[in-house]
């Protein structure tokens, strides 16, 4: 339920100016604009009744993700993890800019940075939310494209790869996932299933 729906729509609007920044394309569109209107197609399918916070949260959840590369940290997983971290509080930092202009309170706000930071994974409803449809997002339109950046890993690596995405799921998701919710790539829903079964 949108509580204003004007206000809503501002802020929806001011996420997609400031992704289709991105000079990095996909498929002919800035990719992380691509990105954010696949993550509320996503939730449009998987949970329509969604709150306002967790619609907020998908739509800007990889917000100017361009502007903090990973080159920036160190490698190693330790740099990784660091970028993590950090990419979390700025797209949370961003959102709630863009919110605060839009019209929204301070109490809004929060409960998207919430989400948008990863707090409270299987404990807040909202992040929860973001984590399942970020996870159905990669599963249906970029699992395959890592695969093939990937050639080198072992079917053993790829079951560990998406039961680890499979982990952080509810159960609702799975339920939507393995029921025809989404379209996995052909070739590797065979290694899907296999990586899924008797989790």
């Amino acid at each position: 339920m949108i509580a204003n729906l004007q206000r809503f729509n501002q802020a929806i609007a001011l996420f997609d100016a400031a992704n289709a920044q991105d000079p990095n394309l996909d498929e002919g569109q800035p990719k992380e604009l691509l990105y954010a209107q696949r993550m509320t197609e996503m939730i449009g399918r998987f949970a329509p009744e969604s709150s306002e916070v967790a619609q907020l949260a998908v739509r800007a959840q990889h917000i100017q993700r361009w502007l903090v590369p990973r080159s920036n940290y160190p490698l190693g997983k330790p740099g990784y993890f660091a970028w993590r971290t950090g990419l979390y509080q700025f797209h949370a930092n961003t959102a709630g800019e863009l919110m605060q202009q839009a019209g929204y309170d301070d109490q809004m706000i929060e409960q998207v940075k919430v989400a948008i930071s990863k707090q409270g994974i299987k404990t807040n409803p909202d992040t929860q939310m973001l984590e399942d449809v970020t996870s159905l997002v990669f599963l249906e339109h970029y699992v395959l494209g890592f695969a093939g950046q990937h050639a080198e890993y072992s079917d053993e690596k790829w079951i560990d790869i998406i039961r680890k995405t499979w982990k952080k799921m509810s159960a609702d998701a799975h339920g939507f996932a393995t029921t025809g919710g989404i379209k996995l790539p052909e070739i590797l829903t065979p290694l899907i299933l296999k990586a899924v079964s008797g989790i």
